[in-house]
């Protein structure tokens, strides 16, 4: 029987003069840009700054680069360290290799310092990444299909995939096809983003929620992904570490969004706000055209009297939401 198959590309390099010009790369960057515009766009949306996101991306963006390279090399420290190999190549990151949850961790640390540098709480950021994340995954996926790595054990699959000789792990027989794990995860991402979208109108879930939700939603996948990969990996009680990473960042995310779930239903004001009082004063002393802005609108609502001069029922509802809403951060207020 006559099998279809998925080609892998001829070549991932292409040279302009001295300059190589890296499909991996372009992959990568592609999908940190293409993240960044839909995080900026949620940002907004939930209310925070629009010129606050830029910054808080570039940060995030080193530090996930650094974080992401950190966790390959150290769990495949192999390929780098020991007899007749070459250390130097641990820094050759345009050839493959970033580990999704150094890359998080790290990314992570990075928007906290962007955000506490401007005065913006992590979790609405965390939240309007979320489904912007599985998309950048998903695209940076395909810069393992032109690097022919990344793929599953041997299939009889229609939509198996083409492997070179020379890219292909352990002996298998010419022909031989393989499962395209990388199609796989790209697949799982992207259906992923929609359920994120989905289940955060739904459920309205803020306060870090949906960012939670992103965990247990990929590493629930990469499990599976992972199962069928053949390349190789150290393994834990002959199981590969990655699945054990995953289970344990699973086990993680479910906890975390228990607790947050209970912190938004008892207090569900200050959840989705970007802003803590305290730090929506320093917001505003560092950008003097935001505070004018709010003082005109002080100023109009002055003339034409408060929401709770017009209706005394709203002043009722603001007093109980104060009542519910006190606490370390205290009452949040977003800016105008």
């Amino acid at each position: 029987m006559i099998l279809a198959s998925i080609p892998s590309p001829p070549q991932g390099v292409w040279h302009l003069g001295p300059f190589p010009l890296r499909a991996y790369a372009f992959a990568i960057l592609t999908g940190i840009v293409l993240a960044w515009w839909i995080m900026d766009r949620r940002y907004r949306a939930k209310g925070g700054p629009a010129e606050a996101s830029l910054d808080i991306a570039f940060l995030a963006v080193i530090f996930g680069i650094i974080g992401g390279r950190l966790y390959h090399v150290i769990t495949d420290n192999e390929l780098y360290f020991g007899p007749g190999k070459n250390p130097v190549r641990a820094l050759y990151i345009w050839e493959g290799g970033l580990g999704i949850w150094g890359a998080v961790a790290l990314g992570a640390l990075g928007a906290f310092i962007a955000c506490h540098r401007l005065g913006l709480r992590l979790t609405p950021v965390a939240d309007a990444l979320a489904p912007a994340l599985l998309v950048a995954q998903a695209i940076g996926r395909i810069g393992n299909y032109f690097n022919q790595e990344l793929y599953g054990r041997p299939t009889t699959l229609p939509w198996g995939l083409e492997i070179d000789p020379q890219h292909i792990v352990g002996n298998y027989p010419a022909g031989t096809l393989f499962h395209p794990t990388f199609l796989y995860e790209m697949i799982w991402c992207l259906i992923g983003a929609g359920v994120l979208l989905g289940i955060e109108k739904r459920f309205h879930l803020v306060g870090g929620q949906l960012f939670a939700a992103y965990i247990m939603w990929y590493t629930s996948g990469r499990v599976w992904i992972e199962m069928l990969r053949i390349d190789t990996a150290n393994t834990f009680f002959g199981i590969r570490l990655n699945v054990w990473t995953s289970v344990i960042v699973f086990v993680g995310g479910l906890i975390a969004f228990i607790l947050l779930r209970k912190r938004y239903r008892k207090n569900p004001a200050v959840n989705d706000i970007w802003l803590s009082d305290a730090a929506r004063e320093r917001y505003l002393k560092k950008h003097p055209d935001i505070a004018e802005d709010k003082d005109q609108a002080t100023a109009e609502d002055k003339d034409q009297g408060t929401a709770e001069d017009r209706d005394p029922d709203i002043a009722e509802k603001t007093d109980a939401v104060t009542d519910e809403s006190a606490g370390p951060e205290g009452v949040a207020a977003q800016a105008e």
